[in-house]
């Protein structure tokens, strides 16, 4: 499935906060959505259960489905459309690449950013914008340092960090004078919103 430049995706990342580690909130997402498997803290025979009921999900609800924490020829044998690469595994975007699967990155810093434009990933979380849980007591970028750190990496931008649907038409608003069309993901909103 192409990248898409013309419309705001949003993305559910799953995590123990929500209820069954998102399963019910990716019925709620809307068609066109990305979902991505973290719950890096379940055991394997869990993981895998989730795995297979957010695929399928994502198939019948036509979104994306990335993994986190996954090597790419896993994600592909799995029928994943791509990886969501954090720390040392951002070395294997080229294999991901090669295996046809799509990329995604997170982006706190200009040193994330750089690694991201690098690795040619089609997709950058820049966060948090806002403040939230998962980055508790981390200063929220500011809209300049967002947008500098977006366009620095090179690939579609994901709004991260305390987003809710309300947020992202605001942040919509204010980066369309600079050509960026931003995606945005949530964790807490999706729960709050079924």
């Amino acid at each position: 499935m192409p990248v898409c430049h013309h419309f705001s995706r949003a993305w559910l990342l799953t995590d123990a906060r929500l209820a069954d580690h998102g399963v019910a909130a990716a019925r709620y997402v809307p068609p066109g959505s990305v979902i991505v498997l973290r719950s890096d803290d379940l055991a394997p025979a869990v993981r895998r259960k989730l795995l297979y009921k957010l695929r399928r999900i994502a198939k019948a609800r036509r979104c994306l489905f990335l993994i986190a924490g996954a090597r790419p020829e896993a994600a592909r044998r799995v029928r994943a459309d791509g990886v969501h690469l954090r720390g040392r595994s951002r070395t294997r975007a080229a294999q991901a690449r090669r295996l046809g699967l799509m990329v995604s990155m997170p982006v706190h810093d200009r040193r994330e950013a750089a690694a991201a434009a690098h690795a040619g990933a089609d997709f950058a979380l820049v966060s948090p914008l806002y403040a939230t849980r998962s980055h508790a007591g981390v200063t929220p970028l500011t809209m300049r340092m967002w947008l500098a750190l977006a366009r620095r990496t090179k690939a579609r931008p994901v709004a991260l960090g305390g987003m809710t649907a309300a947020r992202q038409r605001a942040v919509r608003l204010r980066t369309s004078a600079s050509g960026i069309m931003p995606d945005w993901a949530a964790i807490d909103a999706w729960e709050r919103r079924r």
